[in-house]
């Protein structure tokens, strides 16, 4: 008697691994497709701002001044006759540069010592281990704008890309430690288990193990993790450059913006209002987008 059709196909089927699994739970979830939308435009903003605006974020036209907002200038003009909604839409360009590669080097910096200390043990985990409880014993504002401020004589002379990768550096300098932390204790949890110790006994090299063994089982968590450190690294490049310490003109950025406006709140309050409202919608997308993954990752939120 021949078996059924249905239980011959999942018989033949391939089992499914934990990211199908998350795919098949994103995609019912309404929220993940909500976020990244969002974040599909921001990024499209940032790489290509002239699909938003024609119109010069630098140009600049005294008699303009403090315009509110009108059918020729959405978003009103600046002190100096800029137009605000083509600042706010390049904006996004350096936000989100920095947010995505302070992100990634975080990520890849963090989770290579996390997994390092686990597999190694030793004076090593120790080393990376006290290092990095040093730096997560500093407030994260704080340890930025020291930072920042011990490099302010040479930011004077520095171009806009050096300064950018000075705030990308400091972030990333900060905040690898709890990446660390994430992939050291992922590798715990493994790193004595019988696959492990198999391909140790057939000859297999640190390296080997390292990523093709131990990285499988520590890149959830840091996955989820990083989705919610680009939100952060956002919020905190325009929190340090509001401060006076992180990006700065001419760069063009939504932290510059809301800082270059915070003295004519009064007068013109929509020279805020409009780069706070995006710099918050991205900051709100990606979070929610670091809330969904995390929730379809782990079955137990499920």
């Amino acid at each position: 008697m021949s078996e059924p059709a249905s239980l011959t196909s999942s018989a033949g089927e391939a089992p499914r691994g934990l990211w199908d699994d998350a795919w098949d739970e994103l995609k019912r979830r309404p929220i993940f497709w909500i976020s990244a939308g969002l974040i599909l435009v921001f990024i499209l903003m940032a790489a290509f701002p002239q699909l938003f605006t024609r119109v010069d974020p630098r140009w600049a036209d005294l008699s303009l001044s403090m315009e509110p907002p009108s059918s020729e200038h959405w978003f009103g003009t600046d002190r100096q006759g800029r137009d605000v909604y083509a600042r706010t839409v390049y904006g996004a360009r350096a936000s989100i540069v920095v947010g995505l590669t302070a992100t990634v080097l975080t990520t890849v910096l963090g989770g290579l010592l996390g997994m390092i200390a686990a597999y190694r043990g030793g004076w090593v985990d120790i080393l990376i281990s006290r290092g990095g409880e040093i730096l997560l014993g500093l407030p994260f504002v704080l340890g930025a704008i020291i930072i920042l401020s011990t490099f302010a004589g040479a930011q004077s002379d520095a171009g806009p890309a050096t300064i950018m990768m000075l705030v990308i550096a400091t972030l990333t300098a900060l905040s690898w430690p709890m990446v660390a932390r994430i992939a050291r204790s992922a590798v715990y949890a493994v790193k004595s288990a019988d696959y492990v110790n198999a391909a140790r006994v057939l000859g297999a090299g640190p390296m080997r193990i390292l990523f093709r063994h131990l990285l499988p089982n520590a890149l959830a968590p840091i996955v989820v993790y990083g989705s919610l450190l680009i939100a952060t690294f956002v919020s905190a490049e325009a929190t340090l450059s509001f401060l006076g310490v992180g990006l700065r003109p001419p760069v063009i950025s939504w932290g510059v913006a809301i800082s270059e406006s915070g003295d004519f709140i009064r007068q013109a309050f929509y020279l805020t209002l409009f780069p706070t409202i995006f710099l918050c919608a991205t900051v709100l997308a990606f979070v929610l987008l670091g809330d969904a993954v995390r929730d379809a990752l782990d079955p137990k939120l499920r």
